[in-house]
């Protein structure tokens, strides 16, 4: 009878162990032996507006002063490049193909990759100027260019870089800010290759951070905001309850058929 109780309080721990999962993201991106921090590091900062067009990324082209040329007579059949984007207030969306052309009404192929975003849109304009507009004013942006959200922020997700210069503030607030838990003095902003990844801290206690260099964002950025010691000793007392609890509740049991068995 002892043998069969003992063996019931051993599976009954571990089973109670086994069944306390750990929050993922509470850990994620804590090794830091594995990541260098670079926050003084700024030479390789590289703002969106320097960003070269590469195929596949996505253009829509606008023309401020006559939307007809490039949105109501856009074809949207065909090579498949091209895609509605909501009606001609928004523009009219085009994939750069692989030979590093965007396939424009009219114009046609116009060589975009390599270019910055203003060195395209000048590149289109001028094409449209030599051939059919007199004095076109187009505007062209990048639209496939995010960063991720991830950690104690209110809604975690990509987010699109349209503007050349998007601060870290900026993209916070489009997500609803931060959580109560979340640590805002040491925000972290991840890029470079999956080889060679770099980190760069951002304390959003200090005022200057919003006009920090550091803070303006690129595209492919991974931003992670930790818990706060409070919420992270918090959570350690609830982990703790959720094992304590059910081991109480064995060894109760346990002591209970121990007590009756000795009747």
């Amino acid at each position: 009878m002892r043998s069969r109780l003992y063996t019931f309080i051993f599976y009954g721990v571990i089973f109670s162990c086994s069944s306390c999962s750990t929050i993922q993201y509470q850990t994620l991106f804590e090794q830091k032996n594995s990541l260098a921090d670079t926050s003084a590091a700024t030479s390789a900062t590289t703002n969106l507006n320097q960003y070269r067009i590469k195929p596949q990324d996505i253009l829509q082209v606008r023309n401020l002063q006559n939307v007809q040329f490039i949105v109501d007579q856009a074809p949207v059949s065909g090579t498949g490049n091209s895609s509605n984007s909501g009606g001609s207030s928004l523009g009219q969306n085009y994939q750069v193909e692989e030979n590093g052309t965007v396939s424009l009404p009219v114009i046609g192929h116009v060589p975009v990759a390599g270019l910055t975003r203003a060195e395209a849109q000048d590149t289109v304009e001028n094409r449209y100027r030599k051939s059919l507009l007199k004095d076109p004013i187009i505007e062209l942006k990048i639209m496939n260019l995010k960063v991720t959200l991830l950690g104690e922020i209110k809604s975690q997700g990509n987010y699109q870089l349209i503007k050349d210069r998007t601060t870290l503030v900026e993209v916070i607030g489009e997500a609803g800010g931060l959580t109560d838990k979340a640590d805002e003095k040491t925000v972290k902003i991840i890029r470079g290759t999956e080889r060679n990844p770099k980190v760069t801290m951002i304390n959003l206690n200090d005022i200057r951070s919003i006009n920090d260099p550091k803070a303006l964002l690129q595209s492919g950025d991974i931003v992670y905001i930790a818990q706060n010691k409070r919420a992270i000793r918090n959570d350690g007392i609830s982990n703790f309850s959720t094992i304590f609890q059910p081991a109480l509740l064995i060894f109760n049991t346990a002591l209970i058929i121990f007590t009756l068995s000795r009747h």
